[in-house]
């Protein structure tokens, strides 16, 4: 694995933790959740600029992301 892959991965499991921590669940009902959505990916794909925000607005753009995937299911 390379370097900037070990990076990835790390954030994303502290974004795991912390979206955990935030809404009070489970380790495996929050990887439930972010799979649902995609979010996992979106991780993934734009890290080099999100890997740069703070925790708070991470989890905020996490909320956010998951509301517009929802509305998309709605439609």
């Amino acid at each position: 694995m390379s370097k900037v892959d070990q990076e990835i991965a790390l954030f994303i499991v502290f974004c795991i933790e912390q979206y955990k921590t935030a809404k009070g669940i489970t380790g495996e009902e929050a990887m439930s959740i972010l799979s649902r959505y995609g979010v996992l990916g979106y991780l993934t794909e734009f890290y080099d600029v999100l890997h740069t925000q703070g925790r708070q607005w991470l989890l905020a753009e996490i909320d956010e992301f998951i509301n517009n995937r929802k509305k998309e299911e709605r439609q």
